[in-house]
């Protein structure tokens, strides 16, 4: 929509997912003739530069270690409505250090460190507990183990 003739970026699903796909001329008349569907539309844009700021401002000036914290929140929907939940996706760590920009063993290290400090524990899948808030709210030194 905004005349693009490239994308830039390539995303993979980690979920099962479906995809629609509309062409240009049907989103703009939605987006004219549908305000609900414009105002939820708009509202999604908005929330995602938010997110994509807030990922940049993580990435600049916060530790891999605290990258990590952060990720772990979000894919577990902390901050939505309810409580926090199990990560379904099976995610690897090797996928985790791409997204926070770090290597897998260092999130090796920090994922047994969040473990053995109760900040998550593995079933099948991994559970985030709120305490691991506490580590990117909180500027204080790391905890040695």
């Amino acid at each position: 929509m905004a005349g693009q003739t490239y994308r830039l970026v390539t995303v993979s699903a980690m979920t099962d997912t479906t995809i629609v796909r509309i062409e240009k001329h049907e989103m703009i008349d939605l987006i004219q003739e549908q305000p609900d569907f414009s105002q939820m539309f708009m509202t999604h844009i908005l929330n995602r530069t938010i997110r994509v700021e807030a990922d940049l401002v993580d990435q600049l000036f916060n530790s891999s270690e605290k990258r990590l914290a952060r990720l772990l929140l979000l894919l577990a929907n902390y901050g939505k409505e309810g409580k926090l939940e199990p990560i379904l996706a099976h995610i690897s760590q090797e996928t985790l250090a791409e997204m926070i920009g770090t290597t897998r063993s260092r999130v090796s290290f920090f994922m047994n460190r969040f473990r053995k400090l109760g900040f998550i524990s593995y079933n099948g899948h991994i559970e985030v507990h709120k305490s691991l808030l506490n580590l990117v709210l909180l500027d204080q030194p790391h905890i040695k183990t």
